[in-house]
């Protein structure tokens, strides 16, 4: 065979899509890894023609898992954002969209047993160290992906992935305010730097004369931000001791506004470099633990709760997101407890990916 044959499972997770791995099939060397990873999604063409990417940041996203050795973990999983165009692979973050296809690809390969009518997954994100609790459907021991849960950003109806975040604040960089300040100013504008499952530097819409209801196509024409923006994460990412962070996808970078549609309150999130079709599920809960804490960028923007649990809806491009924060707030300190949310996910294709034995000749 002139090809190296790796088993894989390609799912939808939420709203983003990629091939999740048995991680004993990988390389275990992370350079090695990079390079396969690159091979597989086909990093280094707009349309990824040449692998099994999409195109979209949020179809080059690749999940590995394996049975976890601590004793109330069931998996680990261990996520890699591989660049669309750039060959890049980004090993720093997790993905919440993509975890939401965990639970059912481990049962599927097999990692642990499934339990009739559904089935508690606890999962650790290696990336971050976050925790984090899903519950699936299984009737008769068997993953069910059929179901009337609705989620903007995908289409028709799936079975419910009930997710439980736990231990997310200050996950990346130890603290909910990396910089020690509930604001910081730079280039002149207003941002709060917040570490709630995702690092994130968070801004207001108005501040960079946009409305924060712009669609995604509308916000990636517009060169003028994304530089202004680009250069605002690169210094809050040294302030939140990130280091340089020009070739990581994090921190990422949220505007928000005041809400227009029902919701708590209006936001727009970024991949850095392209705008986020929808809301990804750990950039939703730093956003909505940002507007809920007092003295951050959303004052003034959303009505805020004295207490929790509470939901919050977060308006995105295609739609909405809920929320479902606990917390509590004390001496006007924001204290994350835990964030809940239901998302889907949808098996797609089991198989085989091959990559060239020039990149890897297998284990």
């Amino acid at each position: 065979m002139s090809q190296t044959s790796i088993p894989y499972i390609l799912m939808r997770g939420g709203t983003s899509r990629g091939p999740y791995f048995n991680r004993a099939d990988v390389p275990q060397d992370l350079d090695q890894l990079a390079q396969v990873l690159v091979s597989v999604v086909g990093s280094g063409h707009p349309l990824n023609i040449n692998g099994i990417g999409g195109g979209n940041a949020v179809t080059t996203k690749v999940a590995m898992l394996s049975a976890s050795d601590e004793p109330d973990i069931d998996i680990d999983y261990f996520f890699a954002q591989v660049g669309v165009e750039n060959g890049l692979v980004d090993f720093k973050p997790t993905c919440g969209n993509i975890l939401s296809g965990v639970a059912s690809a481990a049962l599927e390969m097999g990692l642990m047993p499934s339990t009739d009518p559904e089935t508690k997954v606890r999962i650790k994100a290696v990336n971050t160290g976050a925790e984090v609790e899903a519950v699936v459907k299984t009737p008769n021991g068997v993953v069910s992906y059929e179901g009337d849960i609705a989620i903007d950003g995908v289409p028709g109806s799936a079975a419910p992935v009930m997710l439980n975040f736990m231990k997310v604040a200050g996950s990346s960089t130890g603290a909910l305010l990396p910089t020690g300040n509930i604001q910081d100013q730079f280039d002149g504008i207003s941002v709060t730097c917040m570490d709630v499952a995702m690092p994130m530097v968070i801004a207001r819409a108005v501040d960079f004369g946009l409305t924060g209801h712009e669609s995604r196509e509308e916000l990636d024409e517009n060169k003028g931000f994304f530089k202004q923006m680009e250069s605002i994460r690169r210094q809050a990412g040294q302030a939140m001791g990130l280091g340089d962070v020009s070739q990581s996808v994090t921190p990422k970078f949220g505007l928000l506004a005041e809400a227009r549609n029902g919701g708590t309150i209006a936001t727009r999130y970024f991949m850095p470099w392209t705008t986020h079709p929808t809301m990804a599920v750990t950039g939703s809960q730093c956003l909505a633990s940002c507007a809920l804490t007092p003295g951050t960028v959303a004052d003034g923007l959303v009505d805020r709760p004295d207490q929790g649990p509470a939901t919050v809806t977060l308006e995105h491009p295609m739609g909405s997101m809920d929320v479902l924060v606990d917390f509590e707030i004390s001496k006007g300190e924001f204290k994350h407890k835990s964030a809940g949310l239901v998302r889907t996910c949808r098996k797609i294709a089991q198989g085989h990916v091959f990559v060239p034995k020039d990149v890897w000749a297998g284990q």
